[in-house]
C-alpha cells in the first residue's frame, strides 16, 4: 500500500498572529489618536505612548460595580446632579493619559466636557480593588496618584480583599483621607451630602 503524505495547512500554526501586531505602534509610540480608534471590548488604559490591556473583571468585581453604580445614580438622579458612567468609558485626565474607572460621576456642569470618545476628567471616581499585585498597586497607588493629580474631587477605593472602603477628598494636589470604612459602617461622601453605603451590602453584592 502507497504511503499517503499528509501535509500541514499553511495557516495552521500555534504561534501567535504575530503579523496582526506589526499593524499596531509599538510600545511607547503610541499617540492619543491611536489608541482612541483603537475598537476593541476589553478595558484598554492609556499612558504617555503605552498602552495596558487591563485582565477581565470578575463576576463578583462586576456585581459590585453594578451595585456602586445603582446607588450613586439612583443619589444623583433625585438630587438631578448629573451623569453617572461605568467601565469601558474613556476618562482623560490629561493630554496622554486616560484611564477606564469602574464607575465615575460628572456633574451637570462638566457636561462640556463630554466627548464621544473621551470625557475629560470627572468629579468622583469609584474602582474595585481586585486581582494580583499589579492590579492593587495600580488602584490604590498610581491612580491614587494620578486622580488627584488630575484634580477629581473625590477618590473611592472599594478592597473586597481587606472588606474596606475608602473614601479620599482633594485637599490641594493630593488626597486626604474622609474616612477609610469597614464591615458594620457606612462610607461617605464629602462631595455629595447624604451620599451613604453601607460597607456590608456591598461585600454582600459581590456574592449576588
Amino acid at each position: 500500500m502507497p504511503t499517503q503524505t499528509v501535509y500541514a495547512h499553511p495557516l495552521v500554526s500555534e504561534q501567535p498572529t504575530w503579523e496582526i501586531a506589526e499593524l499596531f505602534p509599538a510600545q511607547g509610540h503610541w499617540s492619543e489618536g491611536d489608541y482612541l480608534v483603537l475598537e476593541t471590548n476589553r478595558l484598554v488604559e492609556f499612558s504617555n505612548g503605552y498602552i495596558e490591556v487591563l485582565p477581565m473583571p470578575s463576576i463578583s468585581h462586576q456585581f459590585i460595580v453594578l451595585f456602586l453604580y445603582e446607588m450613586l445614580k439612583k443619589y444623583v438622579r433625585r438630587h438631578r446632579l448629573g451623569r453617572v458612567l461605568v467601565a469601558p468609558a474613556r476618562v482623560r485626565l490629561w493630554r496622554g493619559k486616560h484611564r477606564e474607572p469602574d464607575v465615575f460621576l460628572l456633574l451637570s456642569k462638566s457636561a462640556r466636557r463630554i466627548h464621544e470618545q473621551y470625557v475629560e476628567g470627572a468629579d468622583l471616581v469609584m474602582e474595585v480593588v481586585s486581582g494580583g499585585a499589579r492590579d492593587r498597586e495600580r488602584d490604590l497607588i498610581e491612580k491614587r496618584q494620578e486622580y488627584a493629580q488630575a484634580g477629581i474631587p473625590e477618590y473611592w477605593i472599594v478592597d473586597p480583599e481587606t472588606e474596606t472602603i475608602i473614601v479620599l477628598h482633594l485637599d490641594g494636589d493630593e488626597y486626604a483621607e474622609q474616612g477609610l470604612f469597614q464591615r458594620g459602617e457606612t462610607a461617605t461622601s464629602r462631595l455629595l451630602p447624604g451620599f451613604a453605603v453601607a460597607v456590608n451590602k456591598v461585600l454582600t453584592a459581590g456574592r449576588g
